[in-house]
């Protein structure tokens, strides 16, 4: 984390206000999966196109999720089974602030993701239940909590304000039903998210550095790695992968 902060301080700034024109919650998103190290060349690369993020001076950020499903793992087995239209239902904390969102992130057949969220400060149940069942299709009685992760982010913002790049690292999960735990230390989740129309800025560094797309789902991939009742066929490859990174 010491030399990712380094290379973070030739960076210029980017207030969480201005992040406000790029906030791109129906986008297209494209997931890579690097070592740490490839992760502080790519950044070594980006310095004169980005910008990042800074709150009260501070560029990495904690973050704290918890991911429910139904009884029977209905979302967990739409991504499993290759569904196209596929959603996730979470409770995102900003752990500097305490803020917390209960979110629902979806994925249309075009492979757009949208993302709607509620303020769950002082959220009434009633409230819960009528955004789920309005967003979700979910009444709150019919999901109960499955995972939990902790992560540090940092996120960029191309000078053009077109293209944000979140890159998670220090991910670790804790399955709420079998206990199990996984911690994934050495890897780092890229993330770039875009209008579809716009060109990456990134794109052409990531490819000189060999580092290539990678579909990767915290829930899913966190719920294959820990608990091992649970069908993970589709998921054996990354989890492979992401085992070599972090052996």
């Amino acid at each position: 984390m010491t030399q990712i902060i380094s290379i973070l301080e030739s960076f210029d700034r980017i207030t969480l206000e201005e992040m406000e024109a790029v906030k791109l919650m129906n986008r297209t998103d494209t997931k890579y999966v690097c070592p740490v190290s490839k992760l502080l060349e790519l950044l070594a690369l980006a310095k004169d196109e980005y910008r990042v993020q800074a709150i009260s001076e501070r560029v990495l950020m904690p973050y704290y999720t918890r991911y429910y499903d139904t009884p029977d793992f209905e979302m967990y087995r739409n991504h499993l089974h290759g569904k196209a239209v596929r959603q996730k239902v979470r409770l995102r904390r900003y752990v500097n602030s305490g803020q917390e969102f209960l979110e629902i992130k979806q994925k249309n057949n075009k492979g757009r993701t949208s993302k709607k969220r509620i303020s769950a400060d002082c959220l009434s149940e009633e409230d819960r239940n009528g955004f789920l069942m309005r967003v979700a299709g979910y009444d709150s009685a019919m999901l109960m909590p499955q995972i939990e992760n902790n992560f540090t982010r940092l996120t960029l913002v191309n000078k053009r304000l077109t293209e944000r790049v979140t890159v998670d690292f220090g991910l670790n999960f804790h399955n709420l039903l079998s206990d199990g735990c996984q911690f994934l230390d050495g890897a780092a989740i890229i993330e770039l998210k875009r209008d579809s129309r716009a060109e990456s800025d990134l794109h052409p560094m990531l490819r000189d550095l060999r580092i290539k797309p990678s579909g990767f789902s915290k829930y899913c991939i966190g719920m294959a790695m820990t608990n091992p009742k649970l069908p993970s066929n589709r998921f054996k490859e990354r989890i492979r992968m992401i085992n070599k990174l972090t052996g």
